[in-house]
């Protein structure tokens, strides 16, 4: 198992390179690596493995690792004159998709007589959006602007807020439907500990990097306190709360949010240039995970709700996140082009809708099985065409490297 997942590493860093030569974002590459050899096609990274707990102990590390891509830009005297303008943002984008879904799809439910909850199940599942491709594309490319410094952080917040509304709007239909009342502090419970694990282990890691100037002590402090804070995470999360959905890269960002703020910009950016290999290993398979659970099969039965979903939920991104750019005088290049780089979609999109249709599968199945049709189809279609939307984002905004735009 283990000779076979490498090579699906291998194989994907290969699929990355290749569609980077037609100047498109390398992820691309990487996604369909997952997707043609995942379980719904060549097999090479079979469904044995995606469920051994080695694997998603392993997937969870990198994720923590992944979270360290946004907590180090969270350096507080770098961020405080612009924050604002991202709070605001993140919510009219985030609480704008979430109201915008759920409205079109209550009309179309509505008009088909099909319950109406099940459109804020749409709502709540539609307004979260997957940080690692975007942030994949940052790094590739090289990305600096006020798109970049902008989408950053905001992609810290938005996870939280997705948290805080899709588990408020499936507690409420888990009440309705009498299926198993979620307890109430379930809700803070999933935003609050990731982000308290990470706080914890980075306060103790940051100040023991105070106490010294060896970058080699320091790096082996960051993998260390990497592994502590993603070993407490998968104790809690797969052996003592009641459904494993803890954001391992919720805990990575928190972590590295407060040693970062701890030590200073030199020690910072060295780490970062040495952990940098690393992370880039991590980025891959992260990614690599998201593709391989993806059926393309699923394309060519997408059908009417699948184009509604897709298509309402973009624009509910693109329009929330130019009126919060308006209304906070964000410069122009973010009201025009932030929104693109907010479509990917479909990690979080598949662990939520893997919890509404366990909710909904004993009374109401025939809603399960809409929302897992429509989800999964919505997440292979949207992925492919988010990354490219997401690049073209960063490009229309002048921000990709000179020697990318060339």
């Amino acid at each position: 198992m283990i000779l076979r997942y490498l090579l699906t590493i291998f194989l994907a860093i290969l699929f990355g390179k290749a569609v980077s030569k037609l100047k498109l974002p390398a992820i691309l590459g990487w996604l369909l690596a997952g997707m043609i050899l995942g379980p719904h096609a060549f097999n090479l990274l079979n469904q044995d493995i995606l469920d051994t707990e080695f694997y998603k102990y392993a997937i969870n590390i990198l994720e923590c690792s992944v979270g360290l891509m946004i907590g180090t830009e969270l350096v507080w005297r770098k961020i405080k004159s612009a924050g604002k303008q991202i709070v605001i943002t993140t919510l009219t984008q985030s609480l704008g998709t979430f109201l915008f879904v759920s409205l079109v799809f209550g009309i179309v439910f509505k008009f088909m007589n099909i319950t109406l909850y099940l459109a804020f199940l749409f709502g709540g599942i539609a307004l979260a959006t997957a940080p690692a491709p975007a942030l994949s594309i940052v790094r590739e490319f090289r990305t600096k602007g006020d798109v970049t410094s902008t989408l950053i952080p905001m992609a810290a917040l938005d996870d939280m807020v997705g948290v805080v509304v899709f588990f408020s709007t499936i507690a409420i239909v888990s009440r309705q439907l009498s299926a198993g009342s979620m307890p109430i502090y379930i809700i803070p419970l999933f935003i609050f500990l990731p982000l308290g694990i990470g706080c914890l282990v980075g306060f103790i890691s940051g100040y023991i990097m105070k106490k010294t100037s060896n970058k080699n002590y320091i790096f082996i402090n960051l993998i260390i306190s990497i592994l502590i804070a993603s070993i407490i995470g998968i104790t809690l999360n797969y052996y003592i709360l009641p459904t494993p959905i803890l954001n391992f890269m919720l805990i990575g960002m928190a972590y590295s949010a407060v040693f970062s703020n701890l030590i200073s910009d030199e020690q910072l950016e060295i780490l970062m240039k040495d952990f940098n290999p690393i992370l880039a290993i991590a980025m891959i398979t992260v990614i690599l995970n998201l593709g391989a659970p993806l059926d393309y099969h699923l394309i060519f039965g997408a059908g009417l709700f699948t184009v509604i979903y897709i298509v309402s939920r973009a624009c509910g991104k693109y329009f929330g996140a130019r009126f919060g750019a308006t209304i906070t005088h964000a410069p122009d290049t973010v009201k025009k082009y932030l929104g693109f780089t907010l479509l990917p979609h479909s990690g979080v999109s598949l662990v939520f809708t893997g919890i509404a249709v366990s909710t909904l599968s004993s009374s109401a199945p025939e809603c399960a099985k809409i929302i897992q049709g429509t989800i999964a189809a919505a997440a292979v279609i949207n992925e492919i065409i988010a990354v490219i939307i997401a690049k073209k984002g960063f490009e229309w905004a002048g921000e990709l490297s000179t020697s990318e735009e060339a």
